[in-house]
């Protein structure tokens, strides 16, 4: 986990809900099936380098982390581990001053064999009715590349991070994301460099604190087949999440 996730809320309602200044994301749509590469909105905070103002906005990001120093690679890299994201290579650079929020309804795990997986929708609601809009905990960098008019633009891609399944995840999944509780929103969006060990183990801590948290409201249930394969399912049919039997 996570390899597959719903947000049904429209740029408006992020607004609302994360209390934002703006957003540079008008092109979003609500998808029920969101797949590593999709391009999903994130919320984040960065210092403005003229006025030294730190607006919170929604923007689109990649879901495949690919900063500048990593090579081309065919596997995407869409998950983080909370127990090595602060000293692995490729993440602790965005641990350390690149945290952002990965909003969704909820997300799909599979149980079962090859071919006859079933997937359940893991949410915070009550069984068989979607829950509040969750708050991932997420990664974000930044890279260029070329343009068709051979210019450069900024291409912006995010993780995001996952610990240990518990409770509904636990009983479907090993792993789970990160959820955060708005009490640390502030915190975990603050764009300022975490400069040492201790700041570090400090915002673990309140992760491990904050995931256990969300995780006891977790709940899952069975949805349709259709949503197991990504490239024939509609994003758009709300269906998706729905409940069979």
């Amino acid at each position: 986990m996570c390899g597959r996730f719903a947000m049904d809320q429209e740029t408006n309602d992020l607004i609302e809900e994360f209390v934002l200044d703006g957003n540079d994301f008008r092109d979003w749509s609500i998808s029920y099936s969101i797949a590593p590469t999709d391009t999903v909105p994130i919320i984040r905070e960065r210092t403005h380098q003229d006025t030294g103002e730190v607006p919170r906005r929604v923007e689109p990001a990649v879901w495949d982390f690919h900063p500048s120093f990593l090579k081309n690679t065919k596997r995407p890299q869409f998950n983080a581990r909370l127990e090595t994201v602060a000293t692995n290579g490729l993440w602790k650079g965005a641990f350390a001053g690149g945290r952002c929020i990965v909003p969704m309804r909820g997300y799909y795990e599979w149980t079962g064999e090859a071919g006859r997986k079933q997937p359940w929708f893991i949410h915070a609601g009550t069984a068989g009715t979607p829950g509040p809009l969750l708050a991932a905990a997420g990664l974000a960098t930044a890279r260029k590349l070329p343009a068709e008019n051979g210019e450069e633009l900024w291409q912006v891609s995010t993780a995001i991070i996952t610990t240990e399944g518990r409770d509904a995840s636990g009983e479907i999944h090993d792993r789970m994301p990160v959820f955060l509780t708005p009490d640390v929103y502030d915190r975990w969006l603050d764009p300022h460099r975490l400069d040492t060990d201790a700041a570090k183990e400090e915002l673990l801590a309140v992760l491990q604190r904050v995931a256990a948290e969300v995780a006891a409201g977790m709940t899952a249930y069975e949805v349709d087949r259709r949503v197991n394969n990504s490239r024939t399912a509609d994003p758009g049919d709300p269906g998706l999440i729905l409940p069979v039997g």
